[in-house]
């Protein structure tokens, strides 16, 4: 369980790790506005967009991802197999940002639906 735990807390702090590429694009663009950044991230073009939107989507992926692993927790259902789940889950989510951040659009979209997926084996190994 704890390289679950582990997991768990490499998906919850991702968002600040995708906030380093949107930092750095903000303080290019005429620097960090910090009374409205999201006023400014909303004008960021290119690679700042992408980050932005790479960062968002860390979030989302919380949302899945932590209920997921709450349930096989709370039903004591971890095992080696759950566990790998879980961290193929955080090396595909961190490819997923290499790829934002580099322009690979369908190799990030292969990339979220294997994570995906791995999300949706969980749940057949809770439900079977």
């Amino acid at each position: 369980m704890f390289v679950i735990i582990i997991c768990m807390a490499l998906v919850v702090f991702m968002p600040l790790v995708a906030k380093a590429p949107l930092a750095w694009q903000m303080h290019k663009s005429n620097g960090y506005d910090n009374r409205n950044p999201r006023q400014q991230q909303a004008g960021l073009q290119g690679l700042g967009a992408r980050a932005l939107a790479a960062h968002q989507n860390c979030y989302e992926a919380i949302a899945y991802f932590a209920p997921t692993v709450l349930l096989v927790i709370a039903m004591d259902a971890h095992t080696v197999f759950t566990a790998q789940l879980c961290i193929a889950f955080v090396l595909l989510r961190l490819a997923y940002l290499i790829c934002y951040w580099a322009n690979w659009h369908i190799i990030r979209s292969i990339l979220w639906v294997l994570g995906m997926l791995t999300i949706g084996i969980h749940y057949y190994l809770l439900l079977r």
